[in-house]
């Protein structure tokens, strides 16, 4: 664990500070004037109904002080959107692009950089990145160990945090390991969404970092150890499905079916990227008042997740004004508050003002919402190449 982490922190402290070099030599003022009547069409994952409301909020806003509008293009998977760009380049269509902007992070954002599909750089050109703390906070500089480059902006911190109902289960698992005790003394009572689904795919990763022999290997791209490396998850998944819930031949569909299963009493456990996933789906009445939050001891996988430009955006400067409203302190506090979404802001406390830190200071905390001590360390995602392979692999042992 310590290896890993330091090895990463020496690759963070190498890596260069957002670019500095504009796209554009337009004032903010001139860009914010040309979005003035555009219309944004902003690629992002519609899978949530609570993350979709955030949205639908922010385009009112948008509305409202930038004469924007939003169109929220509804995406269940983000490689959606990056096949339409490629798609549009090969078409010859540079300019006149359906995708202003993407969420974006991972595997997709490291094929729109390699194929300069990207706009940018354009986190300096946004007012409001002057409220990241690059220098202190390095790792908002790596996508999955890729350098952004200023290619794409943050815009919220996931990390995995594990739910259960305290009436079924007192004490839960503190690693994948007591995960597997704990599945095999109790069978049908564990599962995990399929992958590609990505929280199913970090299911599997956050079993790898548990088991590899080699973490470093983790940080570099994926090739000829990759069966050596990740033999040990496979064993793990062996004995982990047939006592799994419906004996490892189905799987809920994503985040939200498994929070049903973990309501209805058929599973103990749920999984979510957004730490106040719980909190919130007390409050929406999704699961009973006694479902609390939990992480295991060594730490459960962390990211930070952004949203990109392509370089063929029909409205450039919408996108802009977008990106940077999602940066501003009201944006952020709004997603931080676990009664709309609960997602950790990418903001820095010592580059805001006393007004804007109260916005923070305000919000609820949630009663089944960990504090950041007890989150506790966050593992680093691997380098995006082991996602793709694992997914691959996964499909063709259990997949059906």
């Amino acid at each position: 664990m310590k290896r890993l982490l330091n090895c990463l922190t020496a690759g963070l402290l190498a890596a260069p500070l957002f670019a500095a070099t504009p796209a554009t030599a337009q004032t903010w003022d001139e860009t914010a004037a040309a979005a003035e009547g555009q219309s944004v069409y902003w690629n992002a994952w519609g899978g949530d109904e609570g993350i979709n409301a955030y949205i639908e909020w922010v385009g009112d806003r948008l509305e409202e002080d930038y004469g924007v509008e939003l169109v929220h293009v509804k995406l269940s998977d983000t490689a959606e959107a990056v096949r339409r760009v490629v798609s549009e380049r090969a078409a010859g269509r540079d300019e006149d692009g359906t995708v202003d902007l993407i969420w974006i992070n991972g595997e997709n954002f490291q094929a729109m950089k390699d194929q300069d599909l990207l706009f940018g750089p354009i986190v300096d050109m946004l007012p409001n990145s002057a409220l990241i703390d690059a220098g202190a906070d390095p790792a908002l500089m790596l996508d999955f160990t890729i350098p952004t480059d200023g290619m794409e902006s943050p815009w919220g911190r996931a990390k995995l945090i594990f739910i259960h109902d305290t009436e079924t289960v007192a004490e839960p698992p503190n690693s994948m390991a007591a995960m597997l005790a704990h599945a095999e003394a109790n069978p049908g009572r564990v599962t995990y969404p399929a992958p590609p689904q990505f929280l199913g795919t970090t299911f599997l990763k956050q079993a790898l970092h548990e088991f590899v022999t080699e973490p470093e290997a983790l940080l570099m791209p994926a090739g000829d150890s990759f069966s050596a490396v990740t033999a040990p998850l496979w064993d793990f998944l062996d004995r982990l499905h047939p006592v799994m819930w419906r004996d490892g031949q189905d799987f809920p569909e994503n985040e939200d079916a498994l929070i049903r299963l973990l309501d209805e009493g058929a599973v103990d456990f749920a999984m979510s990227f957004h730490p106040g996933k719980a909190s919130s789906a007390i409050n929406q009445g999704l699961l009973t008042e006694t479902a609390r939050s939990f992480v295991f001891e060594d730490g459960t996988i962390g990211n930070t997740h952004y949203v990109a430009i392509p370089y063929n955006a029909a409205n450039r400067e919408a996108a802009l004004v977008l990106a940077n409203f999602l940066l501003s302190p009201e944006a952020q506090s709004r997603k931080q508050n676990p009664e709309v979404w609960g997602d950790t802001s990418v903001l820095s406390a010592n580059r805001l003002s006393a007004d804007q830190q109260a916005l923070f200071d305000a919000l609820p905390t949630g009663v089944a919402t960990l504090s950041l001590d007890e989150l506790g360390p966050s593992l680093p995602e691997p380098h995006p190449s082991w996602m793709t392979m694992i997914e691959a692999a996964w499909l063709e042992r259990y997949g059906s």
